[in-house]
């Protein structure tokens, strides 16, 4: 290896698709999954990105793209709520997995893609095992205080990213 060569990091991404999404429309815009996919890639070397989404049979569309942009789809079946509302918690399965790849010793560290404070255990142990990235947080005012307190100075935040991140529609004219 030269000096000139650079080591590059294996680093996994574990994103909350709900709250990512919910959290970045609730200031006002859309993500682009592609973009995003190419900034964890670019910012934090992020080799595999997996995305934890409730599986609607409608959304066929929507799953192939996001696998096109370079995501591992892991799929939560969903349950129809009373109010006709889909829910399909995927707390579990992220966790889980990072688990698995942690005791694989499959990345060198995680960016945990998510405001909830239900993480907050997993994002503390990875802390402390020096294993934890950053916590991106798709919107800071719905950031868990939780989960602000266990990843310290590795909080970071989707809200100041718009430019950069920002869904738009392709014109038609």
């Amino acid at each position: 290896m030269t000096k000139f060569s650079k080591i590059r990091e294996n680093n996994y991404a574990f994103i909350d698709s709900q709250n990512l999404n919910l959290g970045v429309k609730a200031l006002g815009w859309s993500l682009d999954f592609k973009k995003f996919r190419i900034y964890l890639k670019e910012k934090y070397n992020v080799a595999q990105a997996y995305i934890f989404i409730g599986y609607m049979a409608g959304n066929q569309s929507l799953y192939g793209s996001l696998q096109k942009y370079g995501y591992v789809l892991i799929f939560k079946p969903i349950i129809i709520e009373e109010a006709g509302k889909p829910k399909g918690n995927i707390d579990a399965d992220l966790v889980l997995q990072a688990m698995i790849d942690f005791y694989e010793n499959h990345f060198d560290k995680a960016v945990i893609v998510t405001s909830d404070g239900d993480f907050y255990s997993l994002v503390d142990y990875f802390y402390q095992k020096n294993k934890l990235l950053a916590v991106l947080s798709p919107n800071k005012e719905k950031c868990s205080i939780l989960l602000q307190k266990s990843a310290r100075e590795k909080m970071m935040y989707v809200n100041n990213l718009r430019q950069k991140l920002e869904y738009k529609r392709k014109s038609t004219a």
